[in-house]
């Protein structure tokens, strides 16, 4: 038998199991009827030597991942183990997901440009047309003169340290949104997500411009990058995993639009919890030293701690490359 004809004979099988262990998920096994546990347990059987027969044959990897995903969701069910431990959790943060962003380091780029481009878009509109603040400016500085506002913060006439908390929660709490809304957006194909990386770039690139002009350029990076490169990084990571997502329904490889969606998912998922440690670390920046303005500390000492963070947060997420180099290098010194 053919692959080919092999997949369309047995997807409805796949599709059946799946529809199974969606709801043993949901509900547990309890929620099953005695019919259904039954025939969960003879098509996890069933599946696991389509599995094989997939793998003997050097069938499609797409196909072999996505039985393999269902037979270990089978095992799990059937046979459940213990809950997570802390080890498991932190294998994957320190690497298993640079493991991730090795494999899909395009959409990633692919994010990162997306909201670069909105970034310039808002600079260059707003040196064209000063007047384009209203639509391209955040409303809450608007009336706020760039200039009045590195003053105030000199003297300590800025916000309360009660006002600094509520704001940098509600900022935290914002692109938190943000980033979920950019990797949901995925299932429009990714036209929603990238609307949402270029608008978001395009409010900072007109905020820039807004302190530029007004001679505070130093002033303003001091202030948005030291919690900026990690925030920003999660977001465009959460773009890419909602690129991800758009992947699986554009280019299924071959696959039922939902198989391949599904598979897809799973991957886009993981990328976004990867993104919970680089909030936490850029709200924590966020309360303490984004908020802390000259003379208490200089443009000179946040620039350099934020390049800092940046180099640490990209020497993290970079780690799996390098691991992968040093593997290569230790073989090439073996060879013959």
């Amino acid at each position: 038998m053919e692959v080919a004809e092999f997949i369309e004979t047995r997807r409805p099988r796949w599709e059946r199991l799946e529809s199974l262990l969606d709801k043993a998920e949901f509900a547990g096994l309890a929620g099953l009827s005695i019919e259904e546990a039954r025939s969960l347990g003879k098509m996890y059987r069933a599946v696991s030597s389509d599995l094989l027969w997939v793998r003997a044959r050097s069938g499609s990897a797409e196909v072999s991942a996505y039985l393999n995903d269902l037979v270990g969701r089978a095992y799990a069910i059937t046979y459940p183990g213990k809950r997570p431990r802390f080890a498991d959790v932190w294998g994957f943060v320190s690497r298993g997901f640079p493991a991730l962003m090795r494999r899909e380091w395009r959409m990633y780029v692919a994010s990162v440009l997306m909201l670069l481009a909105g970034t310039g878009f808002g600079y260059v509109g707003m040196v064209m047309d000063p007047n384009a603040a209203h639509y391209l400016v955040p409303e809450d500085h608007l009336k706020l003169d760039p200039v009045e506002r590195a003053e105030k913060e000199a003297k300590g006439e800025g916000m309360s340290v009660e006002e600094q908390a509520n704001f940098s929660a509600f900022l935290f709490t914002h692109n938190i949104q943000v980033a979920f809304l950019a990797f949901a957006l995925g299932i429009t194909v990714g036209i929603g997500t990238a609307l949402m990386l270029f608008v978001n770039g395009l409010f900072l690139g007109a905020l820039a411009q807004v302190y530029t002009a007004k001679g505070m350029a130093g002033w303003f990076w001091a202030w948005i990058l030291p919690h900026g490169i990690p925030e920003i990084t999660a977001i465009c990571i959460a773009g890419a995993a909602g690129l991800v997502i758009a992947r699986g329904l554009a280019a299924p490889k071959g696959l039922p639009r939902g198989m391949a969606l599904r598979q897809e998912a799973v991957t886009a998922v993981k990328l976004l919890f990867g993104t919970l440690a680089l909030f936490v670390l850029a709200g924590f920046i966020e309360g303490t030293v984004s908020q802390i303005h000259p003379p208490k500390l200089s443009v000179a000492f946040k620039i350099s701690f934020a390049l800092a963070v940046g180099t640490g947060v990209y020497a993290y997420l970079g780690s799996d490359f390098l691991r992968a180099r040093a593997g290569e290098g230790a073989t090439a010194l073996r060879a013959p």
